[in-house]
């Protein structure tokens, strides 16, 4: 048998073997194992919000577990619904995820339309845990409690406002919440972030904020801020002292999760794998005590789970909506 036959032979078997790996192991034949490039956490507000600061509190971590760089990228606008729709789009191909939470849900009852749906086009990657929320207020607004509050703005209905990280989020449906149980007349305005809540309060042109703990936590000892009230059901480890806005105003309670959620169609492995490396994260000494100073409660829940808690909080959210008359503006 001459070299030319040799080689002719050899190239058959060879396109013959690819032929048998790709019907009976697929598997072998698919692209490089995930990841393999860089990944994004989207956050749907600006630096300095309650995602923003959690997201940067983990990623070089992630970034290292995984071998890949993790890059944090702020896509605020329409309180979270920009960068939630950025990420609704993207490729389901584990290399964008949203860094979402609470106001993830109340979107979809506050806004009349969405280029997105909260549930149908999103699953649970990784869960993180849940934290409550401060109502804060200037330190030269009168009132030093929340009974002192409440009976403040009955008495002056419209005069006061309330800054928020924007309509829709959290911390927008939180004080609209608040007004409608309390029966009082607050007037909304909508920031970019948290961050630019809180600045307006300081600044005195909010009299209110009610923010998540991570971002409400930094300021427990500022003379310039001071708390009333905390929105968990019992009082806080937090911020010990600081009473359960129920205890004022009774029913009210209103918390929210953190996690990690990727567009819909996002490979079973890519999500097993990111709540694991996730899971083990949350484990660390270091990252335990990081999210302990942001107010975190960490928790552990599987893809599965996380996704079943989605739909309860939808339900949730929807009735706290309806309840507390807010709208997006």
């Amino acid at each position: 048998m001459n070299a030319a036959m040799t080689r002719k032979i050899r190239l058959v078997a060879s396109f013959l073997i690819a032929m048998l790996m790709s019907i009976f192991y697929p598997a072998a034949m698919a692209a490089d194992p995930w990841p393999n490039r860089p990944i994004k956490i989207i956050i749907p507000f600006s630096p300095g919000s309650v995602q923003d600061a959690l997201a940067r509190s983990f990623s070089n971590e992630l970034g290292t577990a995984l071998g890949v760089s993790v890059l944090v990228e702020n896509k605020a606008g329409a309180g979270g619904t920009v960068g939630t729709g950025i990420t609704a789009k993207s490729a389901p191909d584990g290399y964008t995820f949203l860094l979402a939470a609470a106001s993830h849900n109340i979107n979809g009852s506050l806004f009349n339309k969405l280029s997105f749906d909260p549930i149908k086009d999103f699953t649970g990657a990784a869960y993180i845990g849940t934290s409550s929320y401060v109502m804060m207020t200037n330190a030269e607004f009168p009132a030093k409690s929340v009974a002192e509050f409440i009976a403040l703005a009955k008495a002056n209905p419209g005069q006061y406002n309330y800054a928020s990280a924007g309509n829709g989020s959290a911390s927008h449906l939180a004080m609209a919440y608040f007004d409608s149980m309390a029966g009082i007349d607050l007037v909304h305005i909508p920031t970019k972030g948290t961050g630019d809540a809180i600045t307006e309060l300081l600044a005195g042109r909010a009299q209110a904020v009610i923010a998540a703990n991570v971002a409400a936590l930094p300021f427990a000892n500022d003379p310039r801020i001071r708390f009333l009230g905390v929105s968990s059901e019992k009082p806080s480890p937090f911020v010990p002292g600081v009473p359960p806005i129920g205890s004022t105003l009774k029913g009210y309670v209103f918390d929210s999760w953190f996690g990690l959620l990727a567009p819909a169609g996002t490979p079973n492995a890519v999500i097993t794998k990111m709540q694991s490396e996730m899971g083990k994260l949350l484990k660390q000494p270091e990252i335990v005590e990081r999210m302990r100073r942001q107010g975190i409660e960490i928790g552990s829940l599987s893809p599965s789970e996380f996704n079943q808690l989605l739909v309860r909080d939808y339900v949730r959210m929807a009735n706290v909506v309806k309840a507390s008359g807010a709208k997006a503006e």
